[in-house]
Parts: structure tokens; sequence; C-alpha cells
């Protein structure tokens, strides 16, 4: 692990940490507000909190782990594709597949199906990531856009800036909702007490919107139909844990009720502006057959 060693001057003095080393190391101000978080950051041998205040002639030690490069190869795989031309691929993920590969995956992952599906996508997140613009959850199913190349990739980049790319998500919540529609709008940051979890928090947080639409009640569950505003991570499960009606079968933010394979969140619609056409497109696909079994059990229940 390399080390870095700042010693802080008077420009830094007062300032909170991650502002003061901002433009003195060669690292995203996120990056280092992942260092901090993770612990990595330190004076006088003690881990840095977050809101940390520099003072003059303090030694920061930095800890910077190493760089970790993969070779993504192509891995032949069954893909529901919903639509494809020579700039996009738009897919229908199943449930358990990883997006792209991290330093802890070890199994094939969407980026390695598609790569050997059309071997060529976009480079600009780099080796790791190619083609990909947004992810969805390993337990999450639906639909996924990727960018075939650069080009594609910064258009398709800058709807999900402006909220031009719109999605749409179907999930099945613990408890019955009792209003038609709601509006989440609660700030989402990494969860101060398990850095594996996120959290409405006001510490590090970005704002979040979701709105929700009740499709379908029963004894004690809803189906809701959610739409993104904003795309931070794992933001519905986060927001519908937070008002109380956790996704169902949620293993990290309803752990004590998590039955089956993951949760019941689906991304059954996306639209976007075509990078090359300019013409608006959407996509949809149905809920998967786990998704819908559980709703025929929950009707049968009742009688329907």
């Amino acid at each position: 692990m390399n080390e870095i060693i700042i010693i802080a001057d008077e420009t830094m003095n007062g300032v909170r940490i991650d502002k003061a080393l901002n433009g003195k190391v060669d690292f995203s101000r996120t990056r280092l507000q992942q260092l901090i978080a993770e612990g990595l950051v330190t004076i006088s041998d003690e881990p840095v909190k977050a809101n940390y205040k520099v003072h003059v002639d303090d030694e920061i030690v930095i800890e910077v782990p190493p760089t970790v490069e993969y070779k993504v190869e192509p891995v032949p795989m069954d893909l529901d594709i919903r639509y494809e031309d020579s700039d996009v691929i738009v897919i229908n993920k199943p449930r358990g597949l990883i997006v792209h590969p991290t330093s802890s995956t070890t199994e094939p992952t969407l980026v390695n199906g598609v790569l050997a599906h059309c071997h060529d996508l976009s480079g600009i997140n780099g080796i790791n990531r190619p083609g990909v613009v947004h992810r969805i959850d390993k337990d999450t199913t639906g639909l996924i856009i990727m960018a075939k190349n650069d080009a594609a990739h910064l258009a398709l980049s800058e709807q999900l800036k402006d909220k031009t790319m719109s999605r749409k998500y179907y999930a099945l919540v613990s408890g019955v909702i009792p209003h038609d529609f709601g509006t989440i709008d609660a700030p989402i940051g990494r969860d101060p007490k398990d850095r594996q979890k996120m959290a409405v928090t006001d510490k590090n947080s970005k704002d979040a919107v979701t709105k929700f639409y009740v499709v379908e009640r029963f004894a004690n569950h809803t189906l809701i139909e959610c739409h993104l505003m904003t795309g931070r991570t794992h933001q519905i499960r986060v927001h519908m844990e937070y008002i109380g009606y956790p996704v169902v079968n949620d293993p990290k933010y309803a752990p004590k009720r998590a039955r089956g394979n993951g949760q019941l969140l689906h991304a059954f619609e996306l639209t976007f502006i075509h990078p090359r056409t300019g013409k608006k497109m959407t996509v949809s696909c149905e809920r998967p057959a786990d998704f819908e079994e559980y709703l025929r059990e929950l009707r049968k229940r009742e009688g329907r």
C-alpha cells in the first residue's frame, strides 16, 4: 500500500479534511471521501472523521491501496435482448447476475456476456466497466442500457444527469400503503453504522427523490410502480424501508422478513433519446416468473 504524507499549511487551516486535501493530491474529492470513510486517512496514527477540521502543521497520512487491473473476457451466455443497434443495447437482466466485474467478483458478469455477443463496447469507464452507463443491483431484475461506442455513452450519461432518461420499476413491498401515490424526497449516503449499506442521512449524502404509485393492494403487501427522479445506490430499497414499507425479500434492508432469492424489484420500462437519431424510445419488459408467482400466491390466499 502506497503512503502519501501531507503537512497542512495555512491554506488548509480550519478547512474540512476532504476539502483541505482537494488539489493537494491527485485524487477526486469523491475518491478522497472514500479513503476517509475507509479509515485510510490518519493524523497521529488515528483515522480522521469526515467532518474533521484541519490544523496548521497536521501531518496527514493517506494510505492508497494498489490499483487492481482486471481483464474482462467475453463469456458466452443467454441474453434477453430487448433492443439493439450499432450504438446501444438494452438487456433484461435476470436475478443474480452482477453488471460488471469488481475486485471481489469471481463469477461471469453481464459485461462478460455482452462482450461475447457484440465484441465492442464503449471505453469511457475503463477496462473494468466497458459500456456501463448505469447499474442495477445483482438481485434486481430488468432493463439496463449499455453503450457500444463513446459518443453514445456520453449522450446517454448526459441524459441521466439532466433526467431526460426515465426508469420505471415494479416493487412489491411489505405492508399496505393507504394513499395511492407519493413522493419520497430524502438524501441518501453511506450508512454510518454499516459501510455495506446505504441510508437516509444528512451526512455526506446526495439528494434522492423517488415517486411511487400504488398498482395493487393485498392483505399485507402492496404492489407499486416507482419512478426514479435521481439514481442513487439502492435508492428504491432504501427509500421504501425508510417510510416503513421495505421491498419484499430484500436481504439487506428487510433482513427479518426476507425469504427467497432476492428483493422483488424489477426495472420494467426504460425511456431514452437515441444518441444518433434523436428519437425518443421506450423499451419495456414483463415481470419475471418468480415475481409473478409471488403475486399469484397472494391473490390465491385472498380468493381472487
